[in-house]
């Protein structure tokens, strides 16, 4: 197996090109334990056949590790449903965003958990500070996640997006003075998310289906 694994490495550098010596081993080495983990694998269903040692290290992190969704949505704004400052803004973006690019969620649903799971977020993390899921490994919070979505709106919206060049502790402390102000300002919190009372909007939210089954448990 060890012969066959290298004559499959060297092909495949030899394919590539002219490769360093670490080059020529990465192949093999990947091979290589791909067959460990599925020969403990063949071993460990079979009660028949002893095992080979312990379980290689591939084996056991795909037994436990958490399977992150590829089917997300791209461009998905996650905020406190119930803050009467979020959902402002939330109708101005839609109101805005002519060609539809960004959705919404909001993080009492159950439609956040995907998306909470594959930034490592809580939903207390993300009702301190929105969220921006712009793609697989990409994401922002806070000051920098309203400056994201600003890039995807038209003309002259757009601009505000260069803000991006001042220091992020001067941006993450205006956006705190903001938070720390919305009570003060006139914008609360409601006992419920807001967007069920403006149903028009629904159409730009992932998470649709969910909030009109509870509408309707509501009205019940």
């Amino acid at each position: 197996m060890v012969a066959a694994t290298r004559g499959i490495g060297m092909a495949l550098t030899a394919l590539r090109g002219r490769k360093t010596k670490c080059d020529l081993l990465y192949p093999t080495l990947i091979l290589r334990r791909y067959c460990d983990s599925a020969r403990w694998l063949s071993s460990a269903e079979s009660p028949a056949v002893d095992r080979v040692g312990p379980p290689p290290p591939e084996f056991l992190a795909a037994r436990t590790v958490k399977i992150v969704p590829h089917c997300l949505h791209q461009r998905v704004l996650i905020y406190d449903g119930v803050c009467q400052l979020s959902h402002t803004g939330v109708k101005w973006i839609i109101k805005t965003d002519r060609y539809k690019k960004i959705k919404f969620c909001c993080v009492q649903s159950q439609a956040a958990e995907p998306y909470l799971r594959s930034c490592g977020l809580s939903r207390e993390d993300v009702i301190s500070r929105i969220l921006f899921y712009e793609g697989l490994c990409n994401y922002h919070q806070g000051s920098d996640a309203v400056l994201r979505v600003l890039s995807y709106m038209p003309a002259p919206y757009s601009l505000f997006s260069h803000l991006m060049g001042v220091p992020p502790h001067v941006r993450e402390a205006v956006y705190d003075y903001v938070a720390e102000k919305r009570p003060v300002w006139g914008f609360g919190r409601a006992y419920d998310c807001l967007v069920l009372k403006e149903t028009r909007l629904l159409h730009c939210f992932i998470d649709q289906e969910e909030l009109l089954e509870r509408k309707l448990r509501k009205s019940e």
